[in-house]
């Protein structure tokens, strides 16, 4: 895509977090190949896609990745338009809060007016077009003073797997239309969520945060001091020979914690006119994959989709269905049969064979838990 898509933005380095594990979509997700790095959804691995996304707003030397020892070899592989210095490798997996917060404090260096942008990496967008013009507006919004940005997703369902936004006021801020942000809301049981839903001033919140990393460091300062010395001594040793070690010492003390509750509900807490926090409608097609069940969801609403009665999605070399209906089935080389059988998850890779139903899909890191406490290293 041409730059002109980027002159009018102010510098902005988005922070693509790809640390996860991805347990809910073992057996195809490992720790060592993870579910940001498989091609989930076309041929293009989540994480690629993540990038392809955001280049259009900014230049591939402006990226970041923060993942872990495990996946940083595949994803320079796969990735190899970012710059190396650019991918940081988490030496204990410590949240959200942490990572976007090291990025703060390493941006805040050589550019305090950058504007952040946290994407995890493992999202997918159906309209780039409504994507690229929110990010736009969020970058603007946050370049405009100190002001947090969050992307809330329209809710379709009482989902409880989700965090809510509460949205307060509209807002008018540099010409662009925004809400007020009221509360956060961790994941609510069914009967809550279902108020949220029927509310209608609820949002889903995305994980996609926009901000200057001055804003954000203050912040970390404001709410959670202990991590300051910290990040400060990391961010002094970068692009030094003491910053590996300075890295693996210092990173793991700090806190483990999420962006939402290190920053964001200390900040709401202070009531939406004081807060600065505003929230810009995630209506691009957003999906998290957080399931097999997802993924199924996703895939038969896809454009692409041969639409049918039957809502089964059959990766494989060939498939037969006969009175069956709503099922996933991944089983590469083989041709598969599904007989009588509604809403099954089946998935089998070389070494393990996943048979579930699409209701207990969220339930998969259980059997990741299970087979850690059995000693079973090589499958997970």
């Amino acid at each position: 895509m041409s730059s002109h898509n980027r002159i009018s933005l102010p510098q902005f380095a988005p922070v693509i977090l790809a640390g996860g594990s991805g347990t809910r979509f073992w057996p195809r997700s490992r720790r060592a190949r993870a579910k940001q790095v498989l091609a989930l959804d076309g041929e293009r691995t989540m994480i690629q896609q993540t990038m392809d996304r955001l280049l259009p707003l900014t230049a591939a030397d402006d990226l970041w990745v923060i993942t872990n020892d495990l996946l940083s070899g595949t994803i320079c592989g796969q990735l190899p338009e970012i710059p190396a210095a650019h991918v940081l490798c988490e030496p204990a997996a410590r949240n959200t809060a942490p990572a976007a917060a090291l990025a703060a404090f390493l941006l805040e260096k050589q550019s305090p007016e950058t504007v952040i942008g946290i994407f995890p990496s493992d999202h997918v967008v159906r309209d780039m077009v409504r994507f690229h013009h929110v990010i736009r507006e969020a970058v603007q919004l946050a370049a405009a003073g100190e002001n947090i940005v969050v992307l809330g997703v329209p809710p379709t369902r009482p989902e409880t797997g989700y965090g809510y936004i509460e949205l307060g006021a509209e807002a008018a801020e540099d010409g662009i239309r925004a809400r007020r942000v009221k509360r956060f809301t961790e994941k609510p049981d069914r009967e809550r969520a279902g108020a949220f839903l029927e509310a209608g001033n609820y949002v889903w919140n995305s994980g996609v945060f926009v901000w200057s990393a001055r804003t954000l460091a203050n912040a970390i300062r404001e709410h959670s001091p202990q991590m300051v010395p910290l990040l400060e001594q990391i961010a002094a040793a970068y692009g030094t020979p003491q910053f590996q070690q300075a890295f693996a010492e210092l990173y793991p003390q700090c806190q483990n914690i999420s962006v939402d509750y290190a920053v964001l509900e200390p900040r709401s807490a202070k009531g939406e006119a004081k807060s600065n926090i505003y929230c810009l409608p995630a209506d691009f097609g957003w999906n998290d994959l957080g399931s097999w069940a997802a993924l199924h969801e996703h895939q038969i609403s896809s454009p692409d989709y041969a639409a049918s009665e039957d809502a089964n999605v059959v990766e494989a070399a060939g498939n037969i269905a006969v009175d069956a209906k709503g099922n996933y089935v991944f089983a590469p080389g083989k041709t598969v049969a599904i007989v009588g059988v509604n809403d099954l998850v089946v998935v089998e890779t070389d070494d393990a064979l996943l048979i579930t139903t699409r209701g207990h899909s969220q339930d998969v890191g259980k059997v990741v838990r299970m087979l850690a406490e059995r000693g079973k290293e090589e499958l997970i």
